[in-house]
């Protein structure tokens, strides 16, 4: 026999207090962040929710870059997010790097792709990958450069993108050493320009200064 259809009234249902708030923060959250796999993503956003992890999620909605060469789905606000996440240790394990880059639906290709830019073993450099995804933001070393600092500045959003002069020389020796055709006096020269720059911003730089029309060029 079918059993008989139960029947609830207001009184009988009971709504956990935060399950409001926490809708509607995910659902901000996904309006930001508008990944590709809403599903993948959820799953990502509430595994990470119940673990007190960063959360993948952009701090706004965007288009990916104009300058990009092919829609791969990889923006500065994907990369910010990664970097969130990922860069309490200066080095990352391949698998913790691939499963947040599921979960933030990006395509594995384009991951693999910048893996095989360097000889990364198990453990990935952060500061290394995070250079190269940022060449693939842009068609030059110096538009890979802007990328960064929007990234790794800790200035509020909309200032000057200032990052240490330090990571500033580890990334743009990298991307030159990776690129092998930029010619070591022409490295030197232009970080000895922006010595001077970083010597008035207490050992800072920001992209004001390597895009000057006064600094030569980077690549």
């Amino acid at each position: 026999m079918p059993l008989p259809e139960t029947m609830f009234c207001a009184q009988q249902i009971h709504v956990p207090p935060e399950l409001p708030d926490l809708l509607k923060q995910f659902t901000k959250a996904a309006i930001r962040t508008q990944p590709r796999d809403v599903l993948q993503w959820a799953a990502a956003y509430f595994g990470s929710l119940s673990r007190g992890e960063t959360l993948p999620v952009k701090d706004r909605a965007e288009s990916p870059a104009a300058t990009q060469r092919t829609d791969t789905g990889l923006t500065p606000g994907l990369l910010r997010v990664l970097h969130r996440q990922l860069c309490a240790g200066v080095m990352v394990s391949r698998e913790e790097l691939e499963e947040k880059w599921r979960g933030l639906c990006i395509p594995l290709a384009q991951l693999h792709s910048i893996l095989e830019l360097d000889d990364f073993g198990r453990e990935v450099d952060w500061l290394k990958f995070l250079a190269l995804a940022c060449s693939t933001l842009g068609g030059s070393i110096t538009a890979a450069l802007k990328h960064a600092c929007g990234i790794l500045t800790e200035d509020p959003d909309g200032g000057a993108s200032r990052i240490p002069f330090q990571t500033f020389i580890f990334l743009y020796k990298y991307l030159a050493q990776v690129d092998g055709e930029i010619p070591e006096v022409q490295v030197e020269d232009a970080l000895r320009a922006l010595q001077a720059d970083a010597d008035r911003q207490a050992n800072m730089i920001q992209p004001r200064n390597f895009l000057s029309a006064l600094c030569p060029p980077l690549s």
